[in-house]
């Protein structure tokens, strides 16, 4: 137990010394009212890091007369290209982005950002891939992620999704905007449907004889409560709101994919990459690695991805949560192993 008592007296001395110098840092950056610098967008050519490490084990692998044929080959291929360039050929060009979505879908606030950015260059004859992890979340959130994505199909730019893990819900409404959509085999996709939960605990409050008064104007602004009593008229109001908002979730992912039998898969139920592609949730079985390595050769594959710049009370907030979850951790590892499991 002393043990145990140590540990816990250490972490509570980290928390409280963090939370004093976050409150200061807090206080000096209010005070000083700057301007927050604007984000910073940065462009990587993937095909310069997949040539690299092709170079790096061919060195290892092959002997100098294989290399140089190689190398031969490689430099005839850079001619051809520069002969195409020169002759009017435009060079085509994959835009690659990251969505990685959480249950507010807060990335979308870079993904608009990425995606002017590539709109104001891209041609009809480039491609925008979207690399797109999401188990779904709140319904504005991932309308408006949606939405963005189809300001790369109004612009008549060929559009792709692929999902490596997870393209579920909200994260399949984005999906389904793209002109193809392509899963890794075990990837779950699906999950078109819509789910509330209000927990409530009015009886807990009237048995500890404790009033809760709502006031509202307009007769539904109000359905149900956390602390109020409900009413089976709200209940109703309630599951007709969740039924309307299902109806509007499977017209937008039935407009957007016409192959789908709508009534068949707007269950809630998810599939894995190869039934989603029998049930036509997806166009083609493979990993976002995969789809992109066939452009590597012929054309320029940029990543583009759009950072908001952190306060610096953020970055140390970040810093010190990392640190005493790493601590934690430890501690309760050694617990865990002092008990004997």
């Amino acid at each position: 137990m002393e043990f145990l008592a140590d540990y816990a007296g250490f972490l509570i001395r980290l928390l409280s010394v963090a939370l004093i110098v976050l409150l200061i840092l807090s206080v000096i950056a209010s005070g000083k009212n700057k301007q927050r610098k604007a984000g910073h967008l940065s462009i990587t050519k993937l095909n310069e890091g997949y040539q690299s490490m092709k170079s790096e084990l061919s060195k290892q692998l092959f002997d100098k007369k294989t290399l140089k044929k190689q190398h031969k080959e490689e430099k005839k291929h850079k001619k051809e290209q520069h002969k195409k360039a020169h002759h009017g050929d435009v060079k085509k060009r994959v835009y690659v982005l990251d969505f990685d979505g959480d249950i507010k879908a807060s990335a979308v606030q870079s993904l608009r950002e990425e995606i002017t950015a590539v709109l104001s260059v891209a041609t009809a004859n480039d491609e925008v891939v979207v690399r797109l992890e999401s188990p779904g979340g709140v319904v504005h959130g991932y309308g408006l992620a949606a939405s963005q994505l189809q300001r790369v199909r109004d612009k008549g730019i060929p559009l792709t999704v692929t999902v490596d893990k997870v393209a579920a819900s909200g994260g399949y409404m984005m999906a389904c905007v793209a002109d193809k959509i392509v899963a890794a085999p075990f990837a779950i996709l699906g999950s078109i449907g819509v789910v509330a939960q209000v927990p409530n605990i009015h009886r807990l409050l009237e048995r500890n004889t404790i009033d809760v008064e709502l006031h509202t104007a307009g007769k539904y602004k109000r359905t149900l409560t956390m602390l109020g009593e409900n009413t089976e008229e709200g209940r109703e109001k309630f599951k007709q709101d969740l039924e309307d908002t299902h109806a509007l979730f499977k017209r937008f992912v039935s407009n957007n994919r016409p192959v789908l039998d709508i009534e068949a898969i707007a269950t809630g139920e998810t599939w894995y990459g190869t039934e989603a592609l029998d049930n036509k949730l997806a166009d083609a079985v493979m990993t976002s690695d995969t789809y992109l390595e066939q452009f590597y050769a012929e054309f320029d594959v940029l990543q583009v991805s759009f950072r908001e710049p952190k306060a610096l009370t953020e970055r140390l907030g970040l810093s010190v949560l990392s640190a005493l979850e790493q601590k934690a951790t430890v501690w309760l590892s050694k617990v865990l192993n002092h008990r004997g499991f």
